[in-house]
């Protein structure tokens, strides 16, 4: 089965447990495959906590960058404002 991205999870702000991907893992080998249609709707359900495998965790974090804010609301919001993708 093909493991899915797991920066395509990541952009989208999606943390899983590694078997809840497998739906989308199976999603892209099907697509490859061309077993389902361009074009097609697909919904895969994804649940669980990725922090079950706090070791993936870690190393998808690990060339992050540490921001320094303070802890209030105004500065936590224009922190994630000024730092999301535009």
């Amino acid at each position: 089965m093909t493991k899915p991205n797991p920066r395509v999870l990541e952009v989208k702000g999606v943390f899983v447990e590694p078997a809840s991907a497998a739906s989308i893992g199976g999603a892209i080998r099907d697509i490859k495959a061309g077993k389902i249609a361009e074009g097609s709707v697909i919904v895969c359900t994804v649940t669980g906590n990725g922090l079950k495998d706090p070791d993936t965790a870690i190393k998808q974090c690990a060339d992050a960058v540490m921001l320094t804010i303070n802890a209030t609301l105004d500065d936590v919001r224009t922190s994630i404002l000024s730092n999301m993708e535009k």
